[in-house]
């Protein structure tokens, strides 16, 4: 079994574990000729006949290539978190106290939790515009605070706070921002135009961004974290102050650049927003992870289906008495909203169990469902707070867009 976090310095580190045989170049090629097989870019998979056949011997491995090294990894992380912990105002405020967390490539983590619990500042401190007090990050495989100027090469940041100029046009802000990543003026032109085209903006182009509706505002600022095409996106409350209609487009946005593999780590305060776009959701509390997993399985931690009978008040005793043969659960009855709901194991049996019951009775319910736990009860169970607008946590800087290189 190769070690997964084993790095091979040459070819002949790779011999002694038995691919000598099967590698082309053969173990004697120096690291130059393998570099030249191989892709060069940081972090990235390698490219050409080497890993091919590095992959086919063994699958289930990922083969990365950094700094001229060559890394085996069981499960690739782009982004991990150890036990961060960060403290305000001489240590009084605990923002995060021990939080981990991580994102596999290629997947987008969701990050709930109620005001100040930590979302936002654990995205300044992977995106290094903020050291933690203790604990250890990397994005990319690169240490966040050791080599700060690198992470910022591979990543790209879309914060709370649209950070546009509103005196210029749409594509002299892309224009600008290109020029800062040291792109050449002929390269930030066409990049400009490559963005507003992709986020549905060439038609205002040239206009002002103060005429920018809130949605169009933070479709620039999300073109402008992706000038230079970074394969890790932090998109802190991507959606916040947008209608119905500017959150979908922005949705659909963000789908696009999943498709694309882009990694995504998203905090927001819509939990629907966390349902249709994140691959795994962590909740956070007082600077802490308390639970994590796929929308469905926070949802069958909470509990079960519940049946739902909405009926006349004088019926309502009978319907309890119902509900409880079927559930065998707490039944609780809400006399203002004439409810009685309990927890129900065999689904939709129980529901056609209570509508026979029911009929036998000739009672006939308003109302007779059975409900799944949304997220929202996920998030009030959890936590014990309702989801609501985010507030800047101890220590933010609201106009920080924080993508200098």
């Amino acid at each position: 079994m190769i070690n997964p976090i084993k790095v091979f310095e040459t070819p002949n580190d790779l011999a002694k574990i038995g691919i000598a045989g099967i590698m082309s170049p053969k173990p004697t090629a120096t690291r130059k000729e393998i570099e030249v097989k191989t892709a060069t870019s940081l972090g990235r998979p390698l490219k050409g006949e080497f890993n091919l056949i590095l992959n086919q011997a063994f699958p289930e491995v990922r083969i990365w290539q950094q700094r001229g090294k060559i890394t085996t990894i069981g499960q690739v992380k782009a982004v991990i978190a150890e036990n961060l912990i960060k403290t305000y105002d001489k240590g009084k405020i605990r923002a995060l106290d021990g939080l981990s967390l991580d994102v596999e490539e290629g997947t987008v983590l969701g990050v709930l939790g109620p005001n100040g619990a930590g979302k936002t500042t654990t995205v300044r401190i992977l995106a290094t515009l903020l050291s933690p007090d203790s604990g250890k990050a990397s994005v990319a495989g690169i240490d966040v605070i050791k080599d700060p100027g690198k992470v910022r090469e591979v990543i790209g940041l879309s914060g709370q706070y649209a950070a546009v100029d509103e005196t210029l046009t749409g594509w002299d802000n892309l224009t600008m921002f290109s020029r800062l990543y040291h792109l050449s003026p002929a390269a930030s032109k066409k990049r400009a135009d490559e963005l507003l085209e992709q986020f549905s903006l060439t038609d205002a182009a040239k206009r002002p961004i103060k005429t920018y509706s809130g949605g169009m505002r933070r479709r620039l600022d999300l073109a402008a974290s992706l000038i230079v095409k970074p394969k890790i996106l932090f998109l802190d409350e991507p959606t916040t102050g947008l209608d119905p209609r500017g959150r979908i487009e922005m949705w659909e946005v963000i789908q696009g650049l999943v498709k694309d593999g882009t990694t995504l780590l998203l905090t927001t305060q819509y939990l629907e927003e966390a349902d249709q776009l994140a691959d795994e959701i962590a909740v956070i509390d007082h600077g802490k992870v308390i639970a994590r997993g796929t929308s469905d399985q926070l949802k069958k931690e909470v509990g079960g289906e519940r049946l739902e009978i909405v009926a006349e008040a004088k019926d309502l005793k009978q319907v309890a008495e119902i509900v409880g043969k079927v559930s065998g659960g707490k039944v609780l009855v809400e006399e203002g909203s004439r409810q009685v709901s309990a927890p129900v194991t065999t689904g939709s049996r129980a529901l056609i169990e209570a509508v026979r019951s029911l009929d036998d009775l000739g009672i006939h319910p308003l109302d007779i469902a059975l409900k799944r736990p949304s997220l929202d009860d996920v998030f009030i169970a959890l936590t014990g707070h309702v989801a609501e607008e985010n507030k800047p946590e101890e220590g933010e800087v609201k106009s920080r867009r924080g993508r200098r290189k």
